[in-house]
């Protein structure tokens, strides 16, 4: 017994250096391309085993293939203490074989409580007679809740939870089966803590070392090198579709992490850069103020402005409610000196307001058209003729746009959704950027992208507001808002509540927005 957890019996703790799961020689190809190219992986029981890499090295695809969802060309797995031919992995082999799932993208049910989302994993208690015993159910969820300090009661429908603590009760969900899967069992967590404030990344992390000391094994995928360099006992580096890096202990540094997934020193691949220089242009292009006239908002050509805030706090919303996606009563909005109509999502475009939003795929993209189509299509009025799209132009563009912006892609024809994430949100930065705003509004720019891509992303940002544009960027990420604005406004319970000039610092952003928190 550790910290409440049991050890499964005959799981192979840390101390033995046993196997919990492996892989040998497994190979992906699409096309021309290598998605995975002899991939060894071995992870030890009951240890932290984190799986890097950038976008596209291929660790999306290998999580695939252990959920049976994708079938490799070539390659063995061990699961369950046995080798297996990885050709005949399957969704149900990989359930029988105890690997539990918690994706990046929520697996929770909104409209059902905590208490049924967790019994969903692990089944209903019941009666004599078969019945769902409530009483005995409710006490189950409040006591997986306390174990892993989720400060929400079980009778709460998970549709009014913040998002972070929906992702929590999904990892829960997934953690309590754990108990049930014996010796063999493994949860992978893809890009956990995505969009997870930064106080409950710790509760997160500190629940995963207690499971681990238990016994337990946890795949732990994630672009976050401080989390990975606090969390993990092993580490594999994947680069290109091929293992590029092994590493255990002390040797998990940060520079040793970012070496192996760009292939380059970390002073060569370094995000630091000096912030772009204050601007001292007296006229703001927008001012959003409150409906006692009180100022909200403020952006002068050429600088850049981070929206911080827990999550819940109302800094998306605020995006959104600025490009007329949501209704703003309680703002009025002024571009240029004009006042701009509420709900009025066509009137910002053609004005100069461009929004990238959080979700690319969901509302940024469009997943099932072509690069070259998703590139045009902002621009549809300029380069058509009479409503038709020559696709020799189309394709034209988009190429020209895809060098501009450099992204990685096979061709323009290709369809989005063979990009890695970073690429993916290049493609999205290209389409408005290209219509030349004077607003730049961005939700969690860099969500699930790897520091390379990252670093590019922040330098097109950069290059935006040195041409002029405006830039108000909402981010959980308050070490990327210190690298990137000039200012910051803080944001809670949808109000400004605080402005902060530069330099803005990482402790300073989040001492202001906790607390502001701990006073609401």
């Amino acid at each position: 017994m550790t910290d409440g957890l049991t050890t499964p019996a005959g799981t192979a703790g840390s101390s033995n250096g046993g196997l919990a799961l492996a892989s040998t020689g497994v190979t992906k190809t699409y096309g021309a391309t290598k998605a995975l190219d002899d991939v060894n992986v071995s992870v030890s029981a009951g240890r932290i085993h984190a799986l890097m890499g950038g976008n596209g090295s291929g660790k999306s695809t290998f999580i695939k293939v252990l959920a049976g969802v994708v079938t490799p060309e070539d390659g063995r797995l061990f699961l369950s203490g046995e080798w297996t031919d990885a050709r005949s992995h399957t969704p149900a082999r990989a359930k029988a074989a105890g690997l539990h799932f918690v994706h990046q993208q929520n697996s929770t049910f909104p409209d059902l409580t905590v208490a049924e989302n967790l019994a969903l994993g692990r089944g209903f208690e019941q009666t004599r007679v078969g019945s769902i015993a409530w009483r005995a159910q409710r006490d189950r969820a409040q006591a997986v809740l306390d174990r892993f300090e989720i400060s929400v009661s079980p009778d709460a429908a998970v549709v009014r939870l913040s998002a972070a603590n929906q992702m929590m009760v999904a990892i829960a969900r997934a953690l309590q089966d754990q108990d049930q899967a014996g010796g063999h069992g493994v949860l992978i967590l893809d890009e956990p803590t995505a969009s997870l404030p930064k106080h409950e990344v710790e509760v997160l992390l500190d629940a995963l070392r207690r499971y681990a000391a238990a016994g337990q094994t946890i795949v732990y995928v994630s672009h976050r090198l401080e989390e990975v360099t606090a969390i993990a006992d092993e580490v594999t580096v994947l680069r290109n579709g091929r293992v590029a890096s092994v590493l255990s202990g002390g040797e998990i540094t940060h520079d040793a992490l970012v070496e192996g997934i760009t292939g380059a020193r970390l002073s060569v691949v370094t995000v630091s850069e000096s912030k772009p220089p204050t601007v001292d242009s007296d006229a703001p292009v927008l001012t959003a103020r409150t409906a006692d006239g009180l100022e909200a908002v403020c952006l002068r050509p050429g600088e850049i402005v981070g929206l911080a805030g827990l999550l819940g706090s109302g800094r998306s919303r605020m995006l959104k409610q600025l490009f007329g996606v949501l209704p703003r009563p309680e703002l009025s909005v002024d571009l240029g000196g004009r006042s701009l109509r509420p709900d009025d999502v066509r009137g910002a475009m053609r004005r100069g307001i461009a929004f990238v939003p959080e979700s690319r795929l969901a509302e940024a993209a469009f997943p099932d058209l072509s690069i070259a189509e998703n590139l045009s299509i902002a621009r549809l009025e300029a380069y058509s003729t009479a409503g038709y799209m020559p696709s020799r132009r189309e394709r034209g563009i988009a190429s020209r746009l895809i060098s501009t912006f450099g992204v990685k892609a096979p061709s323009a024809a290709a369809p989005l959704t063979a990009l890695s994430g970073g690429n993916q949100q290049k493609v999205v930065l290209a389409r408005w950027l290209q219509r030349e705003p004077r607003v730049l509004l961005l939700d969690e720019p860099t969500q699930g992208v790897d520091i390379g891509a990252r670093n590019e992303i922040y330098a097109l940002v950069r290059r935006a507001a040195l041409s002029g544009m405006a830039v108000l960027v909402a981010s959980s990420d308050f070490a990327e808002l210190a690298q990137l604005c000039h200012r910051a406004i803080v944001v809670s319970k949808g109000r400004v509540v605080r402005r902060l000039d530069g330099p803005i610092t990482e402790d300073l952003l989040n001492d202001a927005v906790y607390q502001q928190e701990k006073s609401a």
